[in-house]
């Protein structure tokens, strides 16, 4: 039986259930193929409670939690205009994170986020959705390909000491 997959809007009020998803995905995606020292260095960074608390209090910024059952288990970040990493134009969308359980892949639960990021973007009247995608992640290129987007360049990304590159992809919604 497949169970109902809720999507809800994170608050200020659950940055401990945030840093938990966050660092917990972060670390299951990426570990086995960076160094130790790094992934630490990146997740006390990216993932303190002030710097999830600045994030979620951020106006161009949104997350929202995937949840079955009463158990969180994914995430999406999204930026619009001067909060996006990137472009920062006000027509874009950014998908910065999209990221779920080890135990929940195959599941359908990125796509229900990313269906999520959709409504918004068609909400805001956005004229494209756009991210960037570790070079060395194939699952997920090949998610975001299969969903239309095409790449259009990449830029560095810092995880610790390394710098690594990310292929960043656009999907036209105009």
């Amino acid at each position: 039986m497949i169970k109902m997959i809720e999507i809800k809007r994170a608050t200020s009020a659950e940055t401990k259930t945030l840093q938990q998803i966050g660092r917990q995905t972060f670390f299951e995606t990426f570990s086995s193929n960076n160094d130790e020292e790094n992934m630490s260095k990146y997740l006390e960074e990216s993932f303190a409670l002030d710097q999830l608390n600045a994030e979620l209090n951020e106006s161009g910024s949104r997350f929202y939690f995937a949840i079955i059952e009463g158990e969180v288990i994914g995430y999406l970040k999204l930026n619009t205009g001067s909060s996006q990493t990137e472009l920062r134009e006000h027509q874009g969308l950014e998908i910065e994170r999209i990221y779920v359980l080890q135990r929940f892949h195959g599941r359908k639960v990125g796509q229900a986020l990313y269906e999520k990021a959709l409504e918004i973007a068609f909400d805001i009247r956005a004229d494209y959705v756009w991210l960037g995608v570790w070079e060395e992640n194939p699952r997920a290129i090949s998610f975001y390909k299969k969903n239309g987007f095409v790449e259009f360049d990449k830029h560095p990304f810092m995880l610790g000491d390394e710098e690594q590159t990310d292929i960043m992809m656009k999907k036209m919604l105009k």
